[in-house]
This record gives structure tokens, C-alpha cells and sequence, in this order.
């Protein structure tokens, strides 16, 4: 049997790096894309190293032309993980730049929709295809400082509802993973445009935040179950938080 091909974005670290080395250990050929050259040949290198198939590929989500010549050149695709996102500043609405708000969208909602699109053909001739969206619980909950981010992955949860219905009838899953507070080695650095003492802050006091492999163990046990049952949508969050607001913080 041909061996399924797993795509990954944003595979070059946390959750996206941790769902590459879960889903080629489930016998998956993971093809690993990220905008950063270095990060996801190291990665590929480590897998194929370990026995597993891997390719690196270069490609920014919010190209358009990048990802139509990348999914041109797949012979196949049977499980795409759209995990590439992030966020940027943590400004009140009225405080806000609008150019952070406008590439939180272009990544998190525009990406999501050109590599879907781009690779939906593939996905549906395979005959058993799964779209994984990654989105977040800011997807679902607004929180003060949050409000370019969390329309972002609103919009990351809507294509998932609609590409549900749309794809009804079609031989391709969609599954919505949102996970809470994950320490990831980046994300919140990121965020705070590098400044550590505040991303740092963020998971002050809380004594087990998510790992990035957590979120990779749901996604891998999502899209490995049988082909008739589809996991719409998945709430994962680390037993101190029990909503947005409502965190556990050891002093």
C-alpha cells in the first residue's frame, strides 16, 4: 500500500515540528512546510534520519503563487494539518496597529484558506482525506488584549464550520483543534515582539501549561481514527485553566 502523506505548515517549531514527529512515527510521510529554510531541513533531516519519510519544503502561507507551485508539485495528499498561524501585540482595540491585525488574518484565516484550496483536489481524490484547522480557544472566547488575535481564529474556526458543510457528502473529514494556554518556545516571545520577561509572564504561577506535543498527541489521535467518524472539534487545555479568564496560578 502507498503510504499516506501527512502536510504540515508552520512545521518548523511547537505544535507544528511536535505534530511532524507524532504523525511520521504513526507511519506517515510527513511533508514538512515552514517559512524557515534552516529550521524545517533540520527537521526533515532528524525524521528521515530515524527511518521516517520527510520532506522540507520553503513556502509562506500568504503567498499565493508559492503555495499553488507547492501543492503542484505533491504527487499526493491524504491528511493536511493547517497549523501555521501566530499572534501579535497584546494593545487594547483602541490602542491597536491595524498592520498587526491585517498579518494575524492574512496568517491565521488567508493561509488557511489558499492551502486548503490548493490542496483540496488532492485531499478529495484520495478518497479519504482530512483537513486538520488549527484555531485556539481565542476562537471561541474574546479576552481583553486579545482582539487581533481573536478575530483571527474566529475566522480560523468559521472556514472550519463551513468547509464542513460544504465538503458533506465528500470523502474528506474537517476537524477543529483548539487548544488554550500551550508554553511553546516561541509563540508568546513572538507575540511580545521578543521581549521574554513578558512572554514569560504569561505562564507565571501555572504549574503544567500544555506542551506543544500535547496538542500534537490530539491531533495524531484525531485524524487516525477510522474513516466514519469525524472529530468536529476539539477543547484542549491544561488542567489550570478552566475557561479564558480563569487560570490557576501557584504563588
Amino acid at each position: 500500500m502507498t503510504t499516506r502523506t501527512a502536510v504540515i505548515t508552520g512545521a518548523s517549531s511547537g505544535i507544528g515540528a511536535a505534530t511532524a514527529r507524532r504523525l511520521a512515527a504513526a507511519g506517515f510521510r510527513v511533508v514538512l512546510a515552514a517559512r524557515r529554510k534552516e529550521r524545517v531541513d533540520a527537521l526533515a533531516a532528524e525524521l528521515t534520519e530515524a527511518g521516517h519519510e520527510a520532506e522540507a519544503y520553503v513556502l509562506d502561507v500568504t503567498d499565493r503563487a508559492a503555495v499553488e507551485s507547492f501543492a503542484a508539485g505533491l504527487d499526493r495528499c491524504d491528511v493536511l494539518v493547517n497549523n501555521a498561524g501566530g499572534a501579535v501585540g497584546a494593545e487594547t482595540v483602541a490602542a491597536a496597529d491595524p498592520a498587526d491585525w491585517r498579518a494575524m488574518y492574512e496568517v491565521n484565516v488567508v493561509g488557511v484558506v489558499q492551502v486548503t484550496q490548493a490542496l483540496l483536489p488532492a485531499l478529495i481524490a484520495s478518497g479519504d482525506g482530512t483537513i486538520v484547522v488549527m484555531s485556539s480557544t481565542a476562537g471561541h472566547v474574546a479576552y481583553e488584549g486579545g482582539g487581533g488575535y481573536v478575530a483571527a481564529k474566529h475566522g480560523a474556526h468559521a472556514i472550519a464550520a463551513t468547509l464542513r458543510l460544504e465538503l458533506c457528502g465528500e470523502p474528506v473529514r474537517v476537524i477543529e483543534i483548539a487548544p488554550g494556554m500551550v508554553k511553546t518556545d516561541e509563540f508568546a516571545v513572538n507575540r511580545y515582539r521578543g521581549d521574554e520577561a513578558q512572554a514569560a509572564a504569561v505562564y507565571e504561577g501555572v504549574a503544567e501549561p500544555l506542551t506543544a506535543d500535547d496538542v500534537a498527541d490530539t491531533v495524531e489521535w484525531a485524524v487516525t481514527r477510522p474513516s466514519h467518524v469525524n472529530i468536529d472539534m476539539m477543547v484542549i487545555r491544561p488542567r489550570a485553566q478552566a475557561a479564558q479568564h480563569k487560570v490557576h496560578r501557584e504563588r
